[in-house]
């Protein structure tokens, strides 16, 4: 599932085309994804200018000038796709319509963003802007880790006297949103940090550092353009290209990449997901 420099990353990609721009044309596939889509969306989007594009953990958020936003969740295999103008160097053609394109945003810049999703597990709806951080999706979620919100004072309080292991504490997303299994893993890695240890056990001074770990690796994998492993494209098409910088995330059996360490990569179950970390060099 996307996390949030997959979802920074198209958000990103979608400002050029949404932003500032009416949508001359919404198209409606389908009464459903993961749930039911809101009732007259297609008439609700169709004629509104999209004043801001933003995000909020792993949520796209379109702010209309009908004074609503409109929630965008990619789930596991959505993707929305850009055609009709030219991003970079290259110039997007509208494709043919594909069998999973389920809604359809054609813009008056001539613009067209398709939003794909092969399993149907992502979601949209619309709620007013005005409540729109009450939203039963967006209201227990916690600072957004690239904020100010998101400190190290902050963190060593989340964490303290916490009996979870700190992989777990990392993923709840009322305590930092956005982050999910991959970059956790990566994030422990390069602090040192077991993700078995309990939360409430490491010295506050070891939770603090992982205020600007988590800051340094979302920065990368956003340049990048996120990790595609599966499905995650940006908005061009392209692949993500931050899977090629893993230091431990489904690196199993391979050499510790830290300077000086002699050991391998293990995975282990936390959770039902799995963990990647080095034993001898996080503690």
């Amino acid at each position: 599932m996307p996390e949030l420099p997959e979802v920074e990353t198209v958000r990103r990609g979608l400002i050029p085309a949404m932003e500032g721009a009416v949508i001359a044309r919404a198209g409606v596939n389908r009464p459903d994804l993961r749930w039911p889509l809101p009732e007259r969306m297609a008439e609700r989007l169709t004629g509104r200018r999209v004043l801001r594009l933003g995000r909020r953990s792993k949520y796209l958020l379109l702010e209309l000038d009908s004074a609503e936003t409109l929630l965008i969740h990619l789930g596991m295999s959505g993707r929305m796709l850009v055609s009709g103008m030219r991003i970079g160097a290259f110039h997007h053609a509208h494709p043919a319509p594909g069998k999973h394109d389920h809604v359809v945003f054609d813009m008056d810049n001539g613009a067209r963003v398709t939003f794909n999703d092969a399993r149907r597990f992502g979601a949209m709806d619309l709620m007013p802007t005005e409540t729109a951080e009450s939203h039963w999706l967006l209201k227990d979620l916690g600072p957004e880790p690239l904020g100010n919100g998101f400190h190290e004072a902050y963190l060593v309080a989340r964490l303290k006297g916490r009996r979870m292991p700190v992989k777990s504490a990392l993923l709840d997303q009322r305590i930092v949103a956005g982050l999910g299994n991959i970059y956790v893993s990566e994030v422990l890695h390069r602090t040192g940090i077991s993700p078995t240890r309990l939360a409430g056990r490491i010295a506050a001074a070891r939770v603090a550092r992982l205020v600007p770990a988590i800051r340094e690796v979302l920065g990368e994998a956003i340049e990048a353009g996120g990790s595609s492993l599966r499905d995650h494209r940006q908005t061009s098409g392209e692949l993500g290209y931050f899977q090629h910088a893993f230091r431990v995330y489904d690196r199993a059996g391979a050499p510790c990449p830290t300077p000086g360490c002699a050991g391998v990569i293990r995975r282990i179950v936390q959770s039902g997901r799995a963990s990647f970390y080095c034993a001898d060099c996080q503690r």
